[in-house]
């Protein structure tokens, strides 16, 4: 019977060294250099130096761009063996650009492998998996937000080449990226997700431009790394569509099911850290002439944190294995489940990790201010949390059916003479 909550010993050993590695060689790296663009950033000769070899120890270790399969230098991981890999990682915003797998990276690479020319994938796709360029994904517009039936970027075809025009906004780390991979309408006389095309646009492509670069809510004003872009004339070769018209979204939904599940598993390791917080907070704190571990609310606080935590995680690991399994089905619900969870329990855990803190966990001086600016981001990233919840009902409802007359099955009145009728009992009396 194959039921177990084990894991291979000889991937656990990986597992056990990318937890010491991260603890003792990365981690440094995200006090000593908190921006949360700095792990995108190739262009900084001191980060190359000091990021260089501990990527190329991970690449010793058979750990580089785990996401891959064999045939793009990867070791071919499923899902669940990825998400025990995340769970360390999470705990490091630097730790996925040091393992090759950060996002949107991750993503941008499986579709150049599967869409991209020879020369494209020359060009863009190796030094990407390599981990000395970026690039960037843009979908969302300003207007549209997250209904993709207000997407107005389109692209015209024009002899051997597509002229894009319109905006995207949010294109994360586009002023430092060598591409970018961006959704535009090409059909607007059909639904949005049978008229949406991916393009492939060179960082240099003359008329696009970039209008202001957003940051997240505490950065200052015109310093974020989240942009605002425009096309104007944007030309780029026929070649540049990926795949085929029309299929914008379908790839898109390939790339982000997986991405899901590893940023599920990070916010996990995130949890965990805030919890361990708490709880090393507890117990060194003194309140009223006893620790804070003694107080009965602190302890419901400890308790409520663990048990949400666990059942995430459960989640997150039962929601890969259904991918690995390869149960289409069960496993959009269970993804969209996932999407769900994330930005609840995390929130849950780091404001009861900063209130324990007091004015110290409101501060800049620990990290738990900028877990809980992640909860907001986590609720709309990748869809809003409206979205997947109907994802999840209209999945579940396809598992049932209406029932005929007016009392459900387990109308008692009739349901009782029915089950004494099954176990050969006489009826009861008066019924």
């Amino acid at each position: 019977m194959a039921w177990d909550f084990s894991t291979e010993p000889e991937f656990q050993a990986k597992l056990d060294w990318a937890d010491a590695f991260v603890r003792e060689r990365v981690e440094p790296l995200d006090v000593a250099f908190p921006d949360p663009a700095a792990p995108y950033d190739r262009r900084d000769p001191l980060l190359r130096k000091l990021t260089e070899p501990l990527k190329n120890e991970v690449k010793r270790q058979g750990l580089w761009a785990c996401h891959l399969g064999p045939e793009l230098g990867g070791p071919g991981y499923g899902q669940v063996k990825l998400a025990l890999l995340n769970e360390i990682l999470g705990r490091s915003q630097w730790a996925p650009t040091i393992f090759g797998c950060q996002a949107p990276d991750s993503g941008n690479a499986e579709i150049l492998a599967a869409y991209g020319t020879e020369e494209q994938k020359r060009r863009y796709l190796e030094p990407l998996l390599a981990g000395e360029i970026v690039s960037c994904f843009a979908m969302t517009e300003p207007q549209g937000g997250s209904d993709p039936g207000g997407f107005r970027c389109r692209a015209v075809r024009e002899g051997d080449h597509w002229v894009l025009e319109g905006e995207k906004y949010f294109a994360s780390h586009a002023d430092l990226a060598e591409f970018l991979i961006v959704m535009a309408i090409t059909n607007p006389d059909v639904p949005v997700h049978r008229g949406a095309s991916m393009f492939l646009v060179p960082r240099d492509t003359p008329g696009l431009h970039i209008v202001r670069r957003a940051g997240l809510g505490t950065e200052p004003l015109g310093e974020g790394h989240h942009c605002h872009v425009r096309f104007d004339r944007c030309r780029v070769p026929a070649e540049n569509l990926l795949g085929g018209e029309g299929q914008g979204f379908a790839i898109a939904q390939t790339r982000l099911g997986g991405g899901r599940v590893h940023h599920a598993m990070r916010t996990v390791a995130m949890a965990k850290k805030a919890l361990a917080m708490m709880c090393e907070r507890a117990l060194s704190r003194t309140v009223q002439g006893e620790p804070l571990a003694q107080k009965q609310f602190v302890q419901g606080m400890i308790a409520e944190s663990f048990l949400q935590l666990e059942q995430f995680r459960l989640l997150v690991l039962y929601t890969a294995w259904h991918i690995d399994q390869g149960h289409r089905e069960q496993a959009r619900l269970y993804i969209a489940a996932v999407k769900i969870q994330m930005a609840e329990v995390l929130h849950d855990i780091v404001r009861r990790a900063v209130h324990l803190h007091g004015a110290l966990g409101c501060s800049n001086e620990l990290p738990l201010m900028r877990w809980w600016l992640a909860v907001p981001v986590m609720g709309i990233a990748d869809g809003p949390t409206e979205v997947h919840m109907l994802t999840v009902a209209r999945q579940l409802l396809k598992q049932y059916q209406a029932y005929s007359g007016p009392w459900p099955p387990e109308f008692l009145p009739e349901a009782v003479p029915q089950a004494r009728l099954r176990l050969g009992l006489e009826p009861e009396p008066g019924s």
